[in-house]
């Protein structure tokens, strides 16, 4: 008749099966604003980028925006598209 384990290696395991669920449920909760945060930085950067080269052409086709606190935060939230969106605004507040 085959033995059974002794209870505290039982334990030992429910113990360690305990801890492996609670780090899968803290790495789904924790992964998505991650991700979230990630594409905000990545769109900020885009958008910077964007920005800078559009100065640094933009003055051979007569076409600039300037950087100030109200550019930064459009570009730092809506990233590459928040450039498009200032210029549309600057083309519309000039005519």
């Amino acid at each position: 008749m085959p033995t059974l384990p002794p209870l505290e290696n039982l334990q030992n395991i429910g113990i360690l099966i305990v801890i492996g669920i609670l780090i899968l449920l803290s790495l789904t909760i924790f992964l998505k604003p991650l991700r979230l945060i990630l594409r905000l930085v990545v769109n900020t950067i885009g958008g910077f980028i964007a920005l800078f080269i559009l100065n640094f052409l933009g003055g051979f086709i007569g076409v600039s925006l300037g950087f100030n606190l109200f550019n930064a935060v459009i570009v730092g939230i809506f990233g590459l598209p928040g450039v498009g969106l200032l210029l549309i605004l600057q083309w519309l507040l000039l005519i």
